[in-house]
């Protein structure tokens, strides 16, 4: 069976979201084409903002309709995600009062936080919470609202509400997305309500990603790259793309 353009492109879209990536040769072979028309596919999804292409393939992009599971994204890129977060937790200077947002890398840098001096930490985020529960010095603060089931993280007015009532030194924040055009953005509008709210109550903002959050684009813009003091990516991300998002403000460290 022939399929037309529009039900190919469909099938990959599926089939990333489903596997987390795709490569050019075995889409080739599953769907009966040619690898060219294959990569003529790749580029309209990417144009579409659908996927992202990278050598040989491609990876979904998050959007309002699609998200990755906590669970999916603790089995990708990890080695490169530790290395980030690990960066990331050495930021904490003398900051006393600080935001851990949600998602794998964040809590990857809430495990590597020094556990031997008195911290208070606030949340929304349960695998967070969890994670530092135990620290004898480490106060946490979980901050109350509906659980979203993909991510495991509290949204809605009562989360904002209650961060609205805190000014944090430091704010370890995540993104979907992060381009020079748009910003820090997100799938979910709750998300980045909590996400804003968390960087208004912050005196300083780290952004810690791997490098394949740059230049994605997703549905929620909650900040400028400007609102950032640091971003901690990898040196899988070039240097000449790091300088610039340095030109709009923050210090850019590649471990």
């Amino acid at each position: 069976m022939t399929r037309t353009a529009e039900e190919r492109q469909r099938e990959i879209v599926r089939a990333a979201r489903t596997t987390g990536a795709v490569d050019v040769n075995t889409l080739a072979a599953q769907l009966g084409v040619a690898k060219e028309t294959v990569r003529r596919d790749l580029r309209a999804l990417e144009d579409h903002g659908l996927l992202r292409r990278t050598h040989g393939g491609a990876y979904p992009v998050e959007s309002a309709g699609f998200e990755t599971t906590l669970a999916f994204r603790a089995t990708s890129h990890v080695p490169e995600k530790r290395r980030v977060a690990a960066a990331a937790a050495e930021l904490l200077g003398d900051a006393e009062t600080v935001f851990v947002d949600e998602g794998y890398t964040p809590q990857l840098i809430a495990e590597a936080l020094p556990h031997n001096r008195p911290l208070t930490v606030v949340t929304a985020s349960l695998p967070v919470a969890g994670v530092l529960a135990e620290a004898e010095q480490i106060s946490v603060l979980l901050l109350g609202g509906r659980v979203r089931r993909g991510t495991l993280a509290t949204v809605d007015h009562w989360t904002t509400k209650m961060l609205s009532g805190f000014v944090v030194d430091l704010a370890f924040i995540g993104a979907n997305g992060i381009s020079r055009e748009h910003g820090l953005t997100t799938p979910d509008p709750a998300v980045s309500e909590v996400k804003a709210q968390a960087i208004r109550a912050a005196r300083r903002v780290v952004f810690a990603g791997v490098h394949t959050k740059f230049g994605a684009v997703s549905f929620c813009r909650f900040a400028e790259v400007g609102a950032l003091e640091t971003i901690v990516t990898s040196t899988r991300l070039p240097a000449a793309e790091a300088h610039r998002y340095s030109l709009l403000g923050p210090q850019v460290l590649r471990v």
